[in-house]
């Protein structure tokens, strides 16, 4: 199996509209409505997957032998400190094979930042096997953090310097 990180490209809307249509969980992390069919799917790799640097943020395509399985995005950063805030997904089947944990710290590296920083709901362990196998340390529970779905959620924050 060869895993690479790169940017989205459009002809990734096959894959992307694939994970989305298969894997529910991933209401919690973007906008699944949105990518409804193939041009759609395109557009939100254009949108809210882009790679803009300059816009701070870059989505990393987790690239599972030449198909999109996942995404590993680096948002909110702030070149003069430094800082971004991580977030990832997998499409379901391509969970449990090390994925995440294996991009998170990827991403993390590529970009030449001094912290980064990710959540993850308290109610979800795996997420949280993810960002330790990546090397991020917990620091704290930060309540009432997230809504979404009419449901309010804690966070663990974690960070890795």
């Amino acid at each position: 199996m060869r895993v690479t990180l790169r940017p989205w490209r459009p002809d990734d809307a096959a894959s992307l509209l694939a994970a989305v249509q298969a894997t529910p969980d991933l209401d919690t992390q973007m906008n699944r409505s949105a990518v409804h069919g193939l041009e759609a799917a395109e557009e939100y790799i254009h949108s809210a997957l882009a790679w803009d640097p300059d816009a701070g943020t870059c989505s990393f395509a987790i690239d599972v032998d030449g198909r999109a399985a996942g995404n590993a995005g680096l948002s909110h950063m702030d070149y003069r400190h430094r800082t971004a805030w991580l977030s990832y997904w997998i499409a379901s089947d391509c969970r449990g094979l090390g994925l995440a944990g294996r991009a998170a710290a990827g991403a993390a590296e590529e970009l030449n930042l001094f912290r980064i920083e990710l959540g993850h709901r308290v109610n979800n362990p795996a997420s949280c096997a993810v960002a330790k196998r990546a090397g991020f340390l917990p620091e704290g529970i930060e309540r009432s953090k997230l809504e979404y779905g009419g449901l309010r959620f804690g966070n663990t924050c974690a960070a890795r310097n």
